[in-house]
């Protein structure tokens, strides 16, 4: 397949996260004064050299309610080859929640593109290890198309948002928790021609493995990483020192994460790109986190570099490269720069970055309880995965 030219290039996403800000219901759920920053700074090592709490520099804590911080951001992500945020959109029958950033953004913000994903998904206590305990649900009806369409209109509106081939870009996160998202997909699509902004590219992040455009009606899958990965494909094989008795998550290896989206075979439907610069939610999570050991630039940016060459060649300026996330500091998913690798990994994404390749070392430990606890977590996480791909007919 001959390389793209130099015109043709795929447009790179980041996700963005709002809770930087206080707002009354976090207040009420989590405490007085909560934003991601007090996950981020109560998060404490579950190893030997395990880098918790994350410290932010150059942009520090930051405050979304001040609009200059996304001035800051926006140069940021544009000196380093990111083209355009997509902000999280949280819609409960008609009540919104984190919404000041993106107002804010569109009121006073930067000249950078921007879209939306709309997060409909329920809001729970798992972060206290009470994911039946619903905080606020979302709950779909024949009015809610149109309800939220309304909501989405302004900033479809805004000369800024985000257009491929001039249709207007739309991610639905949890496309699976909608009844019937092709009827609600329709609907949206008439109410776009009629308000004069042409058409629609909605796009399913990949928050289910294995999805498909044509089962839920929209035009493409975005890979969302690590989604699909906790099995013994991505596990970490070797024990790790220091590791906390006490640890009862999963420990995983970041390489062979990577390693495996780069690997994946090309679909026969539109599934864009994406890439994590790291994934570790101990700060949400504590002892029960998600760990991709093993992280670091040379890694992200050769992933990074493969998805773009991907999409570079089967889409040109039509592709889309997403990653996951310009700023969950919570999830250990970010390119602010931070007290550790300072701007690596905003130096990574560059598209001219000579970051090279090299292997992670990890600090082996002993065998533990915890160790092998993860691997049987990630073997359960394999079977599951096996299961999911067998014919209904077959279970």
């Amino acid at each position: 397949m001959p390389e793209p030219s130099s015109a043709a290039k795929s447009l790179t996403v980041a996700y963005y996260l709002p809770q930087f800000h206080a707002i009354p219901e976090n207040d009420e759920w989590w405490g007085p004064g909560f934003t991601e920053w007090v996950n981020v700074d109560r998060a404490e090592p579950q190893f030997d050299m395990h880098d918790h709490p994350r410290e932010s520099v150059e942009l520090g804590q930051y405050d979304l309610n001040d609009v200059s911080v996304m001035h800051r951001q926006a140069k940021m992500a544009a000196d380093h080859d990111v083209d355009a945020f997509c902000f999280y959109f949280y819609w409960f029958d008609g009540h919104r929640l984190l919404e000041r950033p993106l107002d804010n953004y569109v009121e006073n913000g930067p000249e950078f593109p921007f879209c939306i994903s709309w997060a409909n998904e329920n809001w729970t206590r798992r972060w206290d290890g009470k994911e039946s305990e619903v905080l606020i649900g979302q709950n779909y009806s024949d009015t809610t198309a149109d309800e939220i369409f309304a909501t989405f209109l302004p900033y479809f509106c805004d000369k800024r948002y985000l257009r491929v081939d001039d249709e207007l870009v739309l991610i639905v996160h949890r496309i699976d928790h909608i009844p019937d998202s092709q009827g609600m997909i329709d609907r949206w699509r008439f109410l776009a021609r009629s308000n004069g902004l042409g058409e629609l590219r909605v796009v399913a992040a990949e928050t289910k493995f294995g999805i498909t455009p044509d089962a839920y009606g929209v035009d493409a899958i975005a890979e969302f990483p690590p989604v699909g990965s906790n099995t013994l494909r991505s596990a970490l094989m070797l024990p790790i020192r220091g590791l906390n008795k006490e640890f009862a998550g999963r420990l995983m290896s970041y390489t062979r994460m990577a390693t495996r989206f780069m690997k994946r075979k090309e679909s026969n439907f539109i599934r864009y790109r994406g890439v994590a610069p790291g994934w570790d939610n101990t700060a949400r999570r504590g002892k029960k986190a998600t760990i991709y050991v093993g992280h670091s630039p040379s890694i992200y940016g050769e992933w990074l570099a493969h998805a773009r060459l991907q999409e570079d060649r089967r889409e040109g300026g039509r592709g889309l490269v997403f990653i996951n996330a310009w700023n969950e500091w919570a999830e250990g998913a970010y390119l602010e720069p931070d007290a550790t690798w300072g701007t690596a990994f905003l130096q990574a994404t560059r598209r001219d970055s000579s970051f090279v390749h090299q292997p992670q070392k990890i600090n082996v430990g002993m065998p533990s309880v915890p160790w092998l606890r993860s691997l049987t977590q990630a073997t359960l996480g394999t079977g599951l995965a096996i299961f999911r791909r067998l014919p209904l007919q077959k279970r």
